[in-house]
């Protein structure tokens, strides 16, 4: 598998690590399916990833599975290279030198790992929670990717890749092509229901259910997540408004696609009610058309499966083709 001619190579990934929610579809897919024909796209299912943290294997299996099908509902067309992570052993081969190549420090200031070891403490959890930097960066250099779709919150991880790929050139000379974070802004902030000052995550909604709406969950489901959000004092909606109403409107704005001054002229002083049943309508008609296609998707498991191994047998050629550079210039073959 080549480059297409004139469009920069693109690599994005998700972690099958459970359902995916409404800030990864307005921050992250649909933003991919809008921009699919723009870029030369590779797009992974980082099972290796979700292996840094607990995972019943089943159920990793099935959620594999549930994020491809849910890549296609979306809109990723089935042209698009499409993958999993683990069917391609240069990932794991080449995140092994990257770690050698990467000083303990660096790895210690990654926000994730500081984060963790202050919740669970240093000694219980995973050495892949401090090296999963390195793997990373291997993900997206085996492409010789130009950018990355990534959060404002992820520029961190980016800027380790070009460290240690700049790191790595200046020893052995120009082998690895240097990323460029691809900033996504619309959308990229959707706030959990139940708490607007913190991003939508599935972390979070595991222990409180009410926090995000999945892409997967019933119209029923949805509505009565949004009556509960957290919304303002106020009687009605008011301007400036608080964290919880930014965030409907917000999700409102994204899925429909208008700017804020159009959306808080659409809800001044409308009650709360309206705007939880507007953005629940809004949000249900944008979801009902994937979960239908999902469901048809997920009918024949064989055939997603046969997809999914045929991309990664046209893509291990440029992975293996990457690792063995690497390997050659520091004395591996």
């Amino acid at each position: 598998m080549q480059p297409t001619p004139g469009k920069p190579r693109v690599f994005s990934g998700i972690q099958p690590s459970g359902g995916l929610h409404l800030g990864n579809y307005l921050g992250a897919i649909r933003n991919w399916v809008r921009d699919q024909d723009r870029y030369d796209n590779i797009f992974c299912i980082v099972d290796l990833h979700a292996i840094t943290l607990p995972q019943d294997p089943t159920a990793l299996r099935e959620n594999t599975l549930d994020l491809a099908a849910i890549y296609l509902a979306s809109g990723i067309k089935q042209d698009q290279a499409m993958f999993i992570q683990s069917q391609v052993a240069a990932h794991a081969e080449l995140a092994w030198i990257f770690q050698c190549f990467t000083p303990v420090g660096w790895l210690e200031r990654m926000t994730q790992f500081r984060d963790r070891t202050a919740r669970q403490g240093r000694e219980r959890i995973g050495a892949g929670i401090l090296t999963y930097p390195s793997l990373m960066a291997a993900d997206i250099m085996l492409y010789d990717t130009r950018y990355v779709p990534v959060g404002e919150d992820q520029r961190q991880h980016i800027e380790y890749t070009r460290d240690l790929g700049q790191r790595i050139n200046q020893r052995f000379g120009e082998i690895l092509v240097i990323p460029e974070a691809l900033i996504q802004k619309a959308g990229a902030e959707i706030k959990g229901l139940d708490d607007p000052e913190k991003k939508m995550s599935k972390s979070l909604a595991a222990d409180a259910p009410g926090h995000a709406i999945f892409m997967l969950d019933a119209p029923d489901v949805i509505r009565k997540k949004l009556a509960r959000a957290q919304t303002d004092a106020e009687p009605a909606v008011r301007f400036p408004a608080g964290a919880g109403v930014r965030n409907l409107l917000e999700i409102y704005r994204t899925i429909k696609d208008k700017d804020w001054p159009a959306v808080e002229q659409e809800f001044a002083g409308k009650p709360y009610s309206v705007l939880k049943s507007t953005v629940a309508d809004a949000v249900i008609e944008a979801l009902t058309p994937i979960q239908e296609r999902y469901r048809e998707i997920r009918s024949d498991d064989a055939a997603l499966m046969l997809q999914l191994h045929r991309t990664a047998d046209r893509l291990a050629p440029i992975a293996n083709s990457t690792l063995r550079r690497v390997q050659h210039a520091v004395g591996l073959r």
